[in-house]
């Protein structure tokens, strides 16, 4: 979905993330903005405000845009106003404000086991199946009941036709009111960020992410056996994990294809938890985690979409693998990461994303903020780096107004 006739700025922003994806030196240092809840202390409302009240937290999206003037800015809507959407699929992976957690924390994920040791086979014979039998249903209220749905696979000839029994069981017709209504709530949340999108354009501002994925191992762990069972898989069962982990890449890849027509831009934001050095060992990094996602990233890439992976933590250790990928397709964000570090291995091959880290925001004065940003900005963008500015991870909620506007004004101040 592109935004009908930009303004002249609005396209010279976006070029200048589109130069750095393709090793162009841009006329100035790009700047990017995203943050979770400190939109709220920005704007002086609570965090389950944010969650649920697409209007104000627009006005004040749209407040910040006209202040620091970013070269694209990430939008809330696809960080944390769906509190109604969580509301009516019954959401059981997250606790959000006011939901499980106090009104001003941010949401908590609960890691669970949603998928059990002894599943793989029924993942992996018929995924779609298990997602309606067994997923779903674990995951989010609104699916409870979908279970017939999964024994009409294998019908045939007139079995057609009886088959269409399942669709008269009353857990089922139950099930899809509820998700009729759900989709009438995520409709609306979709005309709001559209609306949010077209608004952003007159500001000469364009949104930063266009999709959202999990890299495959990530996704397995995370939403389906859980930090532990996972780990322990590595041990019991890796050859069940890694076929997992081929059919998870797929099936990612179809559901990004299939929605792309829908987003913004061509950036796929792929937040990497399990990578970082410290969770796992070389050889276990190149063996269970990168395969699966050096796949679904070639295969974005082939659909003609730019994959952003967010690296979290440090991952050092991991750059020269990085170096698989095919040159000038993506663009590589760091939390901890020295970028310095990551340029020398790099900088020759793709985009690299990042600032300042979460500590240095928070606690930091803005004259110290000031002179990290111009020791960045001269390591890397001056020295040849195609290097998109923006904090590690996100805009950290605690963090005080004048470090945001320290940090801004020091972009302008050396990236020219």
């Amino acid at each position: 979905m592109t935004v009908a006739s930009p303004t002249p700025e609005y396209a010279r922003r976006w070029q200048r993330v589109m130069d750095c994806v393709a090793l162009k030196t841009p006329d100035r240092l790009p700047v990017g903005f995203l943050m979770n809840f400190w939109l709220a202390r920005y704007g002086g409302i609570s965090h389950r405000q944010q969650m649920y009240d697409y209007d104000t937290v627009a006005a004040i999206a749209e407040r910040l845009c006209r202040e620091f003037e970013p070269d694209f800015f990430t939008s809330p809507y696809a960080m944390t106003t769906f509190g109604p959407m969580l509301d009516a699929i019954d959401f059981r992976q997250l606790e959000w404000p006011g939901h499980g957690v106090g009104e001003d924390r941010p949401y908590q994920y609960i890691d669970r086991e949603y998928m059990t040791a002894d599943e793989y086979d029924d993942f992996l014979f018929d995924p779609t199946g298990f997602y309606y039998a067994k997923y779903l249903p674990r995951v989010a209220g609104a699916f409870d009941g979908l279970a017939p749905l999964a024994a009409v696979t294998g019908s045939a000839y007139l079995g057609v036709g009886f088959a269409t029994l399942a669709f008269g069981a009353a857990p089922l017709r139950q099930a899809f009111e509820r998700l009729e209504a759900a989709s009438r709530v995520v409709r609306g949340q979709i005309e709001h960020e559209i609306g949010f999108a077209r608004r952003m354009a007159a500001l000469d501002t364009p949104l930063g992410l266009g999709l959202i994925a999990s890299a495959p191992y990530d996704a397995m762990a995370d939403f389906f056996r859980g930090a532990t069972g996972m780990m322990k898989d590595l041990y019991r069962r890796g050859d069940k994990v890694l076929e997992a982990l081929d059919k998870m890449a797929t099936l990612i890849v179809r559901r990004a294809l299939a929605q792309a027509k829908l987003a913004f831009n061509p950036q796929v934001f792929i937040p990497v938890h399990w990578a970082p050095d410290p969770f796992m060992s070389q050889k276990q990094f190149e063996t269970f985690w990168w395969p699966s996602f050096k796949k679904m990233v070639l295969a974005l890439i082939d659909g003609g979409l730019i994959p952003m992976p967010l690296w979290e933590s440090d991952c050092t250790r991991r750059l020269e693998t990085l170096r698989e990928l095919p040159t000038g397709r993506c663009i590589h964000w760091f939390e901890k990461t020295d970028l310095r570090r990551a340029f020398e291995v790099l900088g020759d091959v793709a985009a690299l994303r990042g600032g300042l880290s979460s500590s240095l925001l928070t606690t930091a004065s803005p004259e110290q903020i000031d002179s990290a940003v111009r020791d960045l900005v001269e390591g890397v963008f001056h020295r040849g780096g195609k290097l998109i500015f923006d904090s590690g991870f996100g805009i950290p909620d605690e963090t005080p107004l004048e470090n945001v506007r320290a940090m801004f004004d020091a972009v302008r101040r050396y990236g020219s």
